[in-house]
């Protein structure tokens, strides 16, 4: 059995006890073991800080950069590699762990392609600046510089690759080094992350650091020039925002946690349009990708009703088409979830919406039947299509993230104030899609529904040739959302990199300040 190792303080640790197996979700085998008991967490953060901080901000951003290509390229040529373990480790199809292994590499090298456009800066411009007096002789500036801590990233099971990237790539480019705490349960694809950075030499001592099994007292540890990035649940993130060391220390904390995500279809979308099949494609695949384990994934699908029955039955064909099992399987589509407990907690949501009013279009609240999977083994569950006859029939829908291939059809007058009224039930979302070609509804809907949202995806006919789908998180667009969702915001360009910064106000002479971050001074 693999053991999986802690790489802290410019080694490799390995426990000798307290270990917790990981499984593997198709067929419950125990395939590795981790634990982190032994490890320093302490000595841990103060290496990051005093060996990597540095090292990290010597360099220019565009030379921190050309670190993250060197990364990319080195998980790249693995890329067979890790695809293999993904499926085995995670239980998602090949399909699916293209979606979080190439996310990994394209997040790295898109932010060292960013890095280009900034040269030899070590510091970001915020804005251009102020007269503070009667002349720019007295003068005004913002600007963004590293932070002299540690970066600590908790992520969560469903991306052991691209969640650790996307926060690495941004606390790299900002100078700040970083400790990864990855979920257990799917670590090893982490682990192998991190061995093929440290084997390749692409990382400064001090600067990549990985914790394999519990984070024990790593919170404990942290001060205030550090950095806890957080994905996973919002009662997780409630317990690290509220330990008391975060408090005490002003630990800055980014958060992104549960999400009841809705897709809309407009009054406007007729049968057979362009934009109509493009909802049908992207919901089913929302739905099923990665057995709906995304924190983008369709929660709820709001529909006029007077479409409701046309809509319900085309869905649920669809998803009738859906063959869960081994991912191993050629024609399998969907594997299994990723643990037991997942398997419970979906399986409860489900009985929970169900018994509150809820009726069940297809799938259900039953552990099934993987195909090519042992008899009786696999945390496997059908797409499930859930139906309520008003918005306010079943609050749980509206408070209840099912973490697994499920949504509920949801009606509305076909109104655009009446939808944004469902979405914002919702109280913070990462996404909403709306399908429409009427720019006149859309625009009615907007206000709200931007108020309760990260990002809204506006699908119409125009876009339908280049529609990547509402759950592919682009590095140059803002991941995160209000509320629920956990209040906190991801990449975005450079503004997921000020996570990772301090912004400073200069005041004084605008030669001595422009000469000071970099900037030319136009000042006689």
């Amino acid at each position: 059995m693999v053991t999986l190792e802690s790489y802290v303080s410019g080694a490799w640790f390995r426990a000798s006890s307290g270990f917790r197996p990981l499984i593997d979700p198709s067929t419950e085998a125990e395939i590795a073991q981790a634990s982190s008991e032994g490890v320093d967490m302490g000595a841990a953060c103060r290496f990051a800080r005093d060996v990597g901080g540095p090292a990290l901000r010597d360099l220019t951003m565009a030379e921190r950069g050309g670190l993250l290509s060197a990364m990319s390229k080195a998980l790249a040529e693995v890329r067979e590699e890790l695809l293999d373990l993904s499926v085995e480790s995670t239980g998602v199809t090949r399909r699916d762990a293209k979606f979080d292994i190439d996310g990994a590499t394209g997040t790295l090298a898109f932010y060292s392609h960013l890095s280009k456009s900034l040269g030899d800066a070590r510091v970001l411009h915020d804005g251009s600046g102020d007269a503070l007096g009667r002349s720019a002789r007295f003068y005004g500036q913002h600007v963004f510089v590293p932070r002299h801590g540690v970066a600590v990233l908790i992520d969560a099971f469903n991306f052991p690759a691209w969640g650790f990237a996307e926060k690495l790539a941004c606390a790299f480019l900002a100078g700040m080094p970083v400790l990864i705490k990855p979920a257990t349960s799917t670590a090893w694809v982490t682990e192998r992350c991190v061995r093929i950075l440290v084997d390749a030499g692409v990382t400064p001592p001090g600067t990549l650091s990985f914790i394999a099994g519990s984070a024990g007292d790593l919170l404990s540890h942290l001060g205030p020039q550090d950095v806890l990035a957080f994905t996973g649940s919002a009662s997780t993130g409630l317990d690290l925002r509220s330990h008391e060391r975060i408090l005490s220390q002003s630990v800055r904390v980014n958060v992104e946690a549960d999400s009841l995500n809705a897709a809309v279809l407009a009054p406007d979308v007729v049968s057979g349009s362009d934009t109509y099949s493009l909802f049908f494609r992207e919901v089913v695949r929302e739905m099923t990708q990665k057995s709906g384990q995304k924190c983008t994934a369709v929660r709820r699908i709001l529909v006029p009703q007077d479409r409701l029955s046309e809509v319900r039955d085309e869905l649920a064909s669809r998803l009738g088409d859906v063959v869960v099992g081994n991912p191993r399987e050629e024609a399998v589509t969907m594997g299994p979830l990723t643990t037991a407990d997942q398997l419970a907690d979906t399986l409860e949501g489900i009985s929970l919406v169900v018994q509150s009013g809820a009726e069940v279009v297809c799938g259900g609240a039953e552990r099934v039947q993987g195909r090519g999977a042992p008899d009786g083994k696999g945390y496997y569950v059908d797409a499930t299509l859930l139906s309520v006859s008003s918005a306010e029939q079943v609050p749980a829908v509206h408070s209840r993230e099912i973490f697994g291939p499920v949504a509920t059809l949801v009606p509305y007058d076909g109104s655009a104030e009446a939808a944004a009224g469902i979405v914002a039930l919702g109280q913070g979302s990462l996404v909403t899609s709306l399908y429409s070609d009427d720019e006149d509804w859309v625009g009615r809907l907007l206000p709200t529904a931007a108020a309760w949202n990260g990002r809204l995806y506006l699908a119409s006919k125009k876009m339908a040739e280049q529609a990547p789908g509402s759950g592919l998180v682009l590095p140059l667009s803002k991941h995160g959302g209000p509320g629920r969702a956990g209040g906190g915001e991801e990449l975005g360009g450079l503004r997921g990199v000020q996570l990772y910064m301090n912004r400073v106000a200069l005041q004084g002479s605008k030669t001595m300040i422009d000469r000071l971050v970099g900037k030319p001074s136009d000042e006689s």
